[in-house]
C-alpha cells in the first residue's frame, strides 16, 4: 500500500511539471486579433516571427448597433471569420491603451516571481482608482537599477555610498470587467481566447520585428486609430511612456460631420497629443532622449500627421511600412499598414517568453500555506501570554512612577507661582550683563549723537536700543528723504558706521513724512569729547521741559 501511494505521488508530481513545461513552450500557430473601429486586423503567425497571413476584414454593424455589447460585436466577428474561412485555434486579443492603468515602481530584487507578485500587487492597490478585488494586475520587469543607500551614522566623511539594487518593474491594470467583455466577445464569436495582452507592448513588438531602431535609442510610435490616438516611447525592446487619447469625430448641426472635417479633426489631435506626450516624457528622469518619430494607421491621414510633426518638431518624423520591414506578399501590404497591434501580438505569443502582459493568465501572488497560519496562530498565543506579564509588570512600575509624579508635580506648581519674578530677575540681569559686556558709556553716546543730529524741527528719535553685538539702533522720523540721506553723511563723519539707511513713507501726526530705521556700528577707535559738542538750541516755542499743567490745553502761562 505504502509503495503504490508513493508512486501515485511521483506521477502527481510528474503530471504537475509536464503541465507547467506545456504552458511555457511557445506557440507554433497562433491568431491575432484586433478590432480598429469597423475593422477587425487578422495576424497569422507561426515560429521565428513568420507571418503567414494577413487580413483586413470589414465588421456588419448596424448603425445603431451597442459596440459595448460583447455578443453583438462577437456576432459580427464570427460572421466576418466565416466568410475569410479563418477558423481561430488559438486566438489572442489585445486591450487599448485607453482601458489599462500603467504605472511604474522600484521594488526590491526578489527571486520568487510570486512573491515579487505579492509585492506587487500590495503597493499597487493603494492607488488604483477602483477596489482592487475588481482589478486584475499583471507586471513586466524591466530592468535591474542601482540605486544609492542612505548614508549610517559615523561613517566617514568622503566614503563612497554603497549601492542597493531594485528591480524597475511596469505595473498594468485592468477592471476585472473589461476581461470579463472580451471573454463573452470571444464566447459569441466562437473561438476560444489562449491570451488577452496589451496593445501598447503589441506595438512596440511589431517595430521591434520592423528593425526601427539603432541600439538602444529610443523613439515614438504614433499609431492612429478612427476614435483613438497612440503614443507609445520604446527603447530597448521596452515601453518606457504610454499614452492613448480617445478622439471624438465633430458634429456639424446635430450630424455627422464630412470626411474631410473627421479627417482634419484626427490630424489636430494627433499633433496635439505627440506634443503634450513628448514634453511629459522630457520630464522623466533617467530616460534617453527620443531619436526618431514613427506613425502608423490605416486612417489615411498618417501622411500629414507625418508632414505637420516633421514642421513643428526638430525630431525625425517617417511613416512606418510594416510590408517592406517585414518582407510580407504584396497582397499583404494594404492589410499590413494598420495591423501593427494584431502583428505585435501574433510575434508576442510565438516567442519562447510569450506575452509580457497577459490579463488572462496574470502573474499571481503566492497563496499562503496552512502551516503559516499554525505560526501565527502560535506566535498569536505566545504574545497574549508576554502581553499579560508585560502589563503585570507596567501596572506595578506605573504605581511607583505616579508617587514620583505627584511629588514632582507640587515642586512645579510652587515653581509656576514664583515664575514671574525669576522671569523678571532673568530679564534685569540680562540687560545688565549685556551693558557691562558691552564696556562702553553708552549714555555718553546717547549725548553725542543729540549734539552732531539735526534739530528737531528737521528729525527726531522716536527710539534707541543697543543690541547684544554692540550696535546702536534708532528709530528717526524726519521731514523729507533730504534729511534722512544728510543724516547719513553726518553720522558718518562722526565716526560711526552706518548699515544703508531703508527710507519708507511714514507720516506723524506732527507732519514728519518719512521713517527710516537707523544701525549704528561703533568703532573700536572712536573718542568721543563732549566738551567740543554742543547740542543744537531749542526751538522758541518748544514746551518739552516746561510743567505739565502749560502744556495742557488752558493750561496758564
Amino acid at each position: 500500500m505504502g509503495n503504490r501511494l508513493r508512486q501515485l505521488v511521483v506521477r502527481w508530481g510528474r503530471l504537475r511539471r509536464w503541465r507547467r513545461d506545456r504552458r511555457k513552450r511557445p506557440v507554433t500557430f497562433v491568431t491575432a486579433l484586433d478590432l480598429d473601429g469597423n475593422i477587425l486586423r487578422v495576424a497569422q503567425a507561426g515560429p521565428r516571427d513568420r507571418i503567414l497571413r494577413l487580413a483586413a476584414l470589414p465588421l456588419e454593424l448596424a448603425a445603431d448597433a451597442d459596440r459595448t455589447d460583447p455578443v453583438v460585436l462577437g456576432v459580427a466577428i464570427s460572421k466576418a471569420l466565416a466568410r475569410a474561412g479563418i477558423r481561430p485555434e488559438t486566438a489572442v486579443m489585445g486591450i487599448p491603451r485607453a482601458r489599462v492603468v500603467l504605472r511604474s515602481m522600484t521594488v526590491p530584487v526578489i527571486e520568487k516571481l510570486a512573491e515579487l507578485a505579492s509585492l506587487v500587487h500590495l503597493q499597487v492597490g493603494k492607488d488604483l482608482p477602483f477596489r482592487v478585488d475588481e482589478a486584475v494586475i499583471d507586471f513586466k520587469v524591466r530592468r535591474q537599477v542601482f540605486t544609492p543607500n542612505e548614508r549610517v551614522d559615523g561613517a566617514v566623511k568622503g566614503e563612497a555610498l554603497a549601492v542597493a539594487p531594485r528591480l524597475e518593474v511596469l505595473v498594468a491594470t485592468v477592471k476585472r470587467d473589461v476581461v470579463d467583455f472580451y471573454l463573452r466577445l470571444a464566447e459569441a464569436a466562437g473561438f476560444p481566447l489562449a491570451a488577452l495582452g496589451l496593445l501598447p507592448y503589441a506595438n512596440a513588438r511589431c517595430v521591434e520585428a520592423c528593425h526601427v531602431a539603432d541600439g538602444d535609442e529610443a523613439f515614438t510610435l504614433v499609431s492612429l486609430r478612427p476614435d483613438e490616438v497612440g503614443i507609445d516611447i520604446i527603447s530597448r525592446h521596452s515601453l518606457l511612456f504610454s499614452r492613448g487619447a480617445a478622439v471624438r469625430p465633430p458634429a456639424e448641426g446635430g450630424s455627422v460631420a464630412a470626411p474631410g472635417t473627421i479627417a482634419e479633426h484626427l490630424v489636430q489631435a494627433a499633433v496635439i497629443e505627440v506634443v503634450r506626450s513628448l514634453h511629459a516624457y522630457a520630464g522623466l528622469e533617467a530616460n534617453p532622449p527620443v531619436s526618431k518619430i514613427v506613425v502608423t494607421g490605416a486612417t489615411g491621414a498618417e501622411a500629414e500627421v507625418v508632414a505637420r510633426l516633421s514642421s513643428r518638431l526638430s525630431t525625425p518624423c517617417t511613416l512606418l511600412a510594416p510590408s517592406e520591414r517585414l518582407q510580407l506578399p504584396a497582397d499583404a501590404a494594404d492589410a499590413a499598414t494598420g495591423s501593427t497591434g494584431a502583428i505585435g501580438l501574433a510575434f508576442g505569443m510565438v516567442d519562447a517568453q510569450r506575452l509580457p502582459f497577459d490579463f488572462l493568465n496574470p502573474k499571481r501572488p503566492a497563496v499562503p500555506r496552512d502551516m503559516g497560519r499554525i505560526r501565527i496562530l502560535a506566535g498569536a498565543a505566545t504574545a497574549t501570554v508576554l502581553l499579560i506579564g508585560v502589563l503585570g509588570l507596567r501596572s506595578w512600575l506605573v504605581q511607583r512612577r505616579e508617587k514620583v509624579l505627584e511629588a514632582v508635580n507640587l515642586e512645579l506648581a510652587d515653581a509656576e507661582k514664583k515664575r514671574p519674578t525669576y522671569r523678571r530677575m532673568s530679564q534685569q540681569a540680562a540687560s545688565v550683563d549685556e551693558w557691562v559686556k558691552g564696556g562702553r558709556d553708552w549714555l555718553a553716546h546717547y549725548a553725542y549723537l543729540t549734539s552732531i543730529l539735526p534739530s528737531s524741527e528737521e528729525v527726531y528719535l522716536n527710539s534707541m536700543a543697543v543690541s547684544g553685538q554692540g550696535q546702536i539702533q534708532l528709530g528717526v522720523q524726519a521731514r523729507s528723504g533730504e534729511t534722512l540721506a544728510r543724516l547719513d553723511k553726518q553720522l558718518r563723519s562722526a565716526g560711526y558706521d552706518v548699515k544703508p539707511l531703508a527710507i519708507n513713507p511714514g507720516a506723524d501726526r506732527f507732519g514728519y513724512e518719512f521713517r527710516s530705521a537707523v544701525e549704528l556700528i561703533v568703532p573700536d577707535n572712536l573718542r568721543i569729547d563732549l566738551q567740543k559738542y554742543k547740542p543744537p538750541a531749542r526751538p522758541s516755542d518748544d514746551m518739552s521741559l516746561e510743567p505739565a499743567a502749560y502744556r495742557r490745553p488752558g493750561g496758564g502761562g
